[in-house]
């Protein structure tokens, strides 16, 4: 990998992602319950997520990049974007309780959760890591990294979406119907959203 040209908004992206970390590992426990049921099939849409992270991060742009004044602006409209990924994901994990698990999985007593930023998208989380994904390319990518970790990003996710979203149509049919209907999956002006993704 070639060195990393650190800039005040890169930095400020990359406590971001130390912010972000944080929420996960420092985040209040719940007391353990035992899952009901569970779905297969996230563990690889995780990996194509991850392959898109790795896009981004690593085709850095040249340390002799130049950038004029919008360019700035827009390194520093990244960082406002990845500390308010970091926001959405601290309310989600708030919002989510004991609910919150890297798996797709229903817990003894499990609810549909629809407050909080799940009032907005039903995917909160990943709208977050699409957030810190896309600051860190405007900070730190070549523009075409950036491009093709979004798109590959994006499949793993719609993937994820997908197996989570039909436990909880097994679930709650009804509850879930409406909901869904009602709230756009990933971005709160409803891109990618519907019923179906």
């Amino acid at each position: 990998m070639r060195p990393i040209h650190l800039t005040a908004p890169l930095t400020a992206v990359l406590l971001a992602w130390g912010a972000f970390a944080a929420v996960f590992l420092l985040r209040r426990r719940e007391p353990a319950r035992r899952s009901r049921r569970h779905r297969s099939g996230a563990w690889a849409a995780f990996a194509i997520q991850g392959l898109g992270y790795a896009l981004v991060w690593d085709f850095p742009r040249p340390l002799s990049a130049d950038f004029g004044p919008a360019e700035h602006v827009l390194r520093w409209c990244g960082a406002a974007l990845a500390w308010g990924s970091v926001w959405i994901a601290l309310s989600a994990v708030r919002a989510l309780g004991a609910h919150w698990s890297l798996a797709a999985r229903m817990i003894e007593g499990h609810r549909l959760v629809t407050e909080g930023p799940y009032r907005l998208v039903r995917h909160p989380i990943y709208a977050a890591m699409l957030g810190l994904l896309v600051a860190t390319g405007i900070n730190l990518s070549r523009w075409w990294a950036l491009f093709a970790g979004l798109l590959v990003f994006l499949a793993g996710t719609w993937r994820r979406i997908a197996v989570e979203e039909a436990l909880l149509r097994e679930e709650f049919p009804d509850e879930f119907a409406r909901y869904a209907r009602a709230v756009p999956a990933l971005l709160p002006w409803g891109a990618g959203g519907g019923e179906k993704p």
